[in-house]
C-alpha cells in the first residue's frame, strides 16, 4: 500500500504526528485508526464472499485481482498459444533502430550515389553539417501592430 514511501518521509510523518496530536493522544488515535482499517478490511472480504457467492459455483475460481487489464491479459497469455513469446524474443529494437539509423546516414549503402555536397565519407547524406549559404524565405512582412 506504501510502496512508494521512504524512510525519512516515513519518519518525518511520525515526527510531525508527534507534534500535531501530542504524544499522550496518539497511542489512542493509532488504536482507532488500526480498528478502522481491521472493519473496512472486514467490511471488503465480506463483500467479495457476498458476490462469489451470488455468482454462482462456477465462478469459484474468480479472483478480484484479475480485473486489472494487466493482470487479465497476462493471466490469458499464461500458455502462450499463440507463440508472442518467440515473437518478442525474435524482434531486436535496438538492432532494428541500428540498421535504419545506419541507412539513414549512409553508413549502410556505400555504393549509392550521393549528390556528393556536404556528403561525409560515408556516401550519404550527412544530416550533421550546414550549408554556408543560408536559404532565403519567403515571409509576410513582421506587422508587430497585427498581433
Amino acid at each position: 500500500m506504501f510502496n512508494d514511501v521512504g524512510p525519512l518521509e516515513l519518519v518525518t510523518l511520525v515526527v510531525l504526528a508527534v507534534l500535531v496530536f501530542g504524544p499522550d493522544k496518539l497511542p489512542k488515535l493509532v488504536q482507532d485508526v488500526s480498528r478502522f482499517i481491521r472493519k473496512v478490511r472486514e467490511f471488503s472480504d465480506s463483500a467479495k464472499d457476498d458476490i462469489r457467492n451470488e455468482l454462482g459455483p462456477e465462478f469459484k475460481d474468480f479472483e478480484f485481482e484479475d480485473l486489472n487489464p494487466k493482470r487479465f491479459i497476462r493471466k490469458q497469455l499464461d500458455g502462450d498459444d499463440l507463440g508472442l513469446k518467440e515473437i518478442r524474443n525474435g524482434f531486436d529494437l535496438k538492432k532494428e533502430m541500428a540498421e535504419v539509423a545506419d541507412a539513414v546516414n549512409g553508413h549502410g549503402n556505400e555504393g549509392s550515389a550521393s549528390s556528393g555536397k556536404g556528403s561525409g565519407s560515408g556516401g550519404g547524406l550527412d544530416m550533421t553539417k550546414k550549408d554556408d549559404e543560408p536559404k532565403a524565405v519567403d515571409r509576410a512582412p513582421f506587422d508587430p501592430d497585427a498581433t
